[in-house]
């Protein structure tokens, strides 16, 4: 199995975070508030930044990290839980933040640092750094007071500090001048409210009167996963039938010689390369996944309107290692209605969903299992197994509707037996490259599809198809 992260994180998260000393924290508010009730403050913002990021641990790909300043890590855990924590050096705030950009590039692709004055800063919004990091050389957040409330780095470039005016309105632009000057390609974040003079207050009020209903958990989490091969036929209706607020699509793409690629990138998708396979495109693509909850989705298949609350009610239940829709074909015909029955008889008695029913989990438990196994056939039905040692497998009544292209190009009896007689030779031992010769041996009986694909499996090609 492919899926592994390696030693180190792929990408970094530096929160930049001050002890809340009475007289040293939020120097500026204390003609306000007093020494004490600025400390307060501030350590209240702290705990609010903390509890905004605390899912990207979840994600696997992330590590998010505390360098402070003052007090010490022992002072910081007492007061704030256990977390990686990493003190800041001497110097002013550029020195420090070179000198932390130059420790975690060393491991990582991508480095993003942000401060704890900033409320309304989301998990989201570090999402969407990153993601920029992919094809820009700096991210800048601008702060509405001339400075920034986030900066990410794909490689240190210390003359974005040295001399910097610090604590001026002039931050953002002296910046965006350098990053011109050394031919940096810059990509802009929205525009947040900084909380640093008492003027500033009612931005902190405001925020505490939402709560944290802008918590990325509230705003779903979920990362969906869409191999392909040559599906542009069904790509684009796909992703647009399931872009939501805060749900990344993922496209993993083995080869297509179509436009798949274009359409799903137009239609609002993540595409990434991956080798062509099932199994390997759907590992590649959780690899890449930054949020807490998976979603495997065939390109033909469509989900519920409510899927992204089924699927956050479903995880939430800790006893839960794995979730899948009801199937429904895209096919009329009293013979592909027994085919869905007896689907949910199998799931019944055996809880043993395939892939096309959109299987769904906690991106923790998949990293947990290895992913899925790079076998040609029957990858689904290995996860599930193995999946069903960590927890319950639960089947949700709602329906995912598939095309039933599949049983048009094979006929219903010979796709329903073929589908039994490989679930019943994996489950004997017989292994998976061996179904696999069987089964392309029987489907080559049939037409098949003008792209060269086994019409039994759109994602496994015939030896002379093979687009790369």
């Amino acid at each position: 199995m492919s899926f592994t992260m390696g030693d180190g994180a792929y990408e970094r998260l530096a929160i930049f975070a001050r002890f809340p000393e009475p007289g040293r924290a939020k120097t500026r508010l204390i003609p306000a508030l007093g020494p004490e009730g600025a400390a307060e403050l501030h350590a209240e913002m702290v705990r609010h930044t903390f509890r905004r990021m605390s899912d990207l641990d979840e994600i696997g790909r992330i590590s998010v990290e505390v360098w402070f300043s003052g007090g010490d890590a022992k002072r910081f855990k007492a007061a704030f839980g256990e977390r990686v924590y990493r003190p800041q050096p001497e110097g002013d705030l550029g020195d420090r933040m070179a000198y932390a950009f130059n420790k975690m590039l060393l491991d990582a692709c991508a480095a993003v640092i942000i401060g704890t004055d900033c409320p309304a800063i989301s998990e989201r919004i570090v999402l969407d750094a990153f993601d920029a990091l992919q094809d820009h050389d700096i991210v800048l957040g601008p702060a509405n007071d001339g400075g920034y409330y986030l900066i990410g780095l794909r490689k240190p470039v210390p003359d974005l500090f040295d001399g910097m005016p610090w604590g001026t309105s002039l931050v953002l632009s002296e910046t965006l001048a350098r990053a011109e000057q050394l031919g940096l390609v810059v990509h802009q974040l929205p525009p947040l409210d900084d909380v640093d003079e008492p003027a500033d207050l009612a931005v902190w009020e405001a925020t505490k009167s939402k709560g944290d209903a802008t918590n990325f958990r509230g705003e779903a989490g979920l990362s969906i996963v869409i191999p392909t091969l040559n599906e542009s036929a069904f790509i684009g209706r796909t992703i647009r039938s399931v872009l939501r607020p805060g749900v990344e699509v993922i496209v993993a793409d083995g080869g297509s010689s179509d436009d798949t690629r274009e359409i799903a990138s137009a239609s609002g998708a993540r595409v990434i390369d991956a080798p062509t396979g099932r199994g390997p495109q759907l590992n590649a693509g959780a690899e890449q996944a930054r949020t807490p909850f998976l979603l495997f989705l065939h390109a033909d298949t469509l989900l519920p309107v409510d899927y992204l609350s089924v699927v956050r009610c479903v995880l939430a239940d800790s006893d839960v290692a794995l979730g899948a829709f009801r199937l429904r074909i895209d096919r009329p015909g009293l013979l592909i209605r027994a085919v869905e029955l007896g689907v949910r008889i199998r799931g019944s008695l055996w809880r043993m969903p395939y892939g096309d029913q959109a299987m769904f989990m906690r991106s923790e438990c998949f990293r947990q299992l290895g992913g899925f196994a790079e076998i040609p056939l029957m990858e689904d039905v290995d996860l599930v197994h193995r999946a069903s040692a960590l927890g319950s497998i639960r089947l949700v009544p709602q329906a995912a509707i598939t095309s039933g292209r599949r049983w048009e190009s094979a006929g219903v009896l010979r796709m329903t037996l073929l589908n039994l007689s490989c679930a019943l030779g994996f489950r004997l031992g017989i292994p998976s490259q061996k179904l696999a010769a069987w089964r392309d041996h029987f489907s080559r009986v049939r037409v098949q599809s003008k792209t060269g694909q086994d019409p039994l499996n759109p994602l496994r090609c015939t030896p002379n198809s093979r687009t790369r």
